[in-house]
């Protein structure tokens, strides 16, 4: 849960920013039961269904709330000791990360922890793979949702220890993590799973920014999750936690 080992003996009040159906939530709290986790999502599905979870493993010391991070959060000053958020770059325009920290700061309680996951992606040995997964990101690129110049990578985890730095938050440190899904390997089949899920929801951006048609996309990303069970299929993605105090 925090592979980082940060000092939690302060830690009694936590926020996870866009949580989802709130696995991380549930595993803290589970974990910590003397902690009060709280998970928040703008999707009304995702929040009724952490809080059917909580309510089926007993767990007491855990709520969620719908509420848009991208918004004034529904909370007083200095709220919680640690403010947690992962894979939010996807709809994080690059104007939004200083409103984003600022309001992050905000909640926090001096001397609170920040702590961030981002992902860098499309790493593979194969084509239509690995143009499927470019066309996302030329999209995300053309509606200002990376950083990258170019729009040839993701374009976020190295820009993340600046935005810390940015925020006035100097980083306490970093964790890097190496994911790979090649055929065989144990999170292969989860990856595709998730990717048959994801690589459709693509579909109205990368139509919105003139990328491809629908029949076209559809195509090109049908023909990269068949080539994920090619048995030569390599891939992995990259993702960097950073963490930072706010100050005294």
């Amino acid at each position: 849960i925090f592979p980082e080992q940060i000092d939690l003996s302060e830690v009694q009040r936590v926020l996870d920013l866009a949580c989802g159906p709130g696995g991380w939530p549930l595993e803290v709290a589970y974990t910590y039961s003397d902690m009060e986790v709280v998970g928040i999502d703008i999707s009304e599905r995702m929040i009724a269904y952490a809080n059917a979870q909580a309510l089926i493993q007993q767990r007491t010391n855990v709520r969620f709330q719908v509420m848009n991070i991208l918004q004034p959060l529904n909370f007083p000053d200095a709220s919680f000791d640690l403010v947690n958020a992962r894979l939010i770059s996807g709809f994080m325009r690059q104007d939004a990360w200083p409103t984003f920290f600022a309001e992050c700061l905000r909640v926090l309680r001096p001397g609170g922890t920040l702590r961030l996951t981002e992902v860098d992606v499309g790493l593979s040995n194969k084509l239509y793979f690995e143009k499927a997964m470019h066309m996302g990101i030329q999209a995300m690129h053309r509606a200002g949702l990376n950083f990258s110049p170019s729009g040839l990578h993701y374009g976020i985890v190295h820009m993340l220890p600046h935005l810390f730095r940015q925020a006035g938050l100097p980083p306490l440190g970093t964790m890097a993590h190496f994911l790979e899904f090649s055929f065989g390997t144990e999170a292969h089949e989860s990856f595709y799973q998730d990717l048959a899920l994801a690589l459709p929801l693509f579909e109205p951006l990368v139509v919105k920014m003139g990328l491809a048609t629908s029949e076209e996309w559809h195509e090109l990303s049908q023909k990269g999750l068949a080539m994920m069970y090619e048995e030569d299929f390599c891939a992995a993605w990259m993702m960097l936690t950073v963490w930072g105090k706010k100050p005294l």
